[in-house]
C-alpha cells in the first residue's frame, strides 16, 4: 500500500493555494471545479508523482471544530521533511510566513512550527540521525 492523498481543511482555498506554493514552494496539482465544489490538490516538486495533498474547503461543521480546537492547541494539522530546516525556515520566513516555533532541538529531530494562515499549524521535521 501507499499513502497517494492526504487532505487537510482550510478556510479559503484561494488563499491556501496562494500560501502552499508560494510560501512553502509546493506546485498545483490538480483544481477543478464542479458546481459549488472544488477539487485542488498540490505536490512536492522534489516528487510531482508522489503524495499529493488536499486543500479541502472546510465547510463541514464537525470537522471546523476538530480543526479549531487542535489549532487552539497548539497541535500541528501536518507535518513535512526536510533535509535542511535551518534553510527552509530563512526561505520560507522571508516570503513573510508567521513562525511559531523556530527550529527547536528536540529527541532526535529538529522542529519548527509555523501558521499555514487557513487554520492550521504546520510542522517542519528534519531528522537526525
Amino acid at each position: 500500500m501507499k499513502i497517494k492523498l492526504t487532505s487537510v481543511y482550510v478556510d479559503d482555498q484561494d488563499k491556501a493555494l496562494r500560501f502552499y506554493t508560494e510560501v512553502l514552494g509546493f506546485a498545483k496539482k490538480a483544481d477543478f471545479s464542479q458546481g459549488s465544489f472544488r477539487w485542488l490538490t498540490v505536490a512536492s516538486p522534489e516528487e510531482p508523482d508522489g503524495s499529493q495533498l488536499q486543500l479541502a474547503l472546510n465547510n463541514n461543521p464537525a470537522a471546523k471544530a476538530y480543526q479549531q480546537a487542535i489549532f487552539q492547541q497548539g497541535q500541528p494539522a501536518l507535518m513535512f521533511y526536510t533535509d535542511d530546516i535551518k534553510g527552509d525556515y530563512e526561505r520560507i520566513k522571508a516570503r513573510g510566513a508567521e513562525f511559531k516555533m523556530p527550529p527547536t532541538d528536540v529527541t532526535g529531530s529538529t522542529i519548527a512550527m509555523l501558521n499555514d494562515t487557513c487554520g492550521n499549524l504546520v510542522q517542519l521535521v528534519q531528522l537526525r540521525y
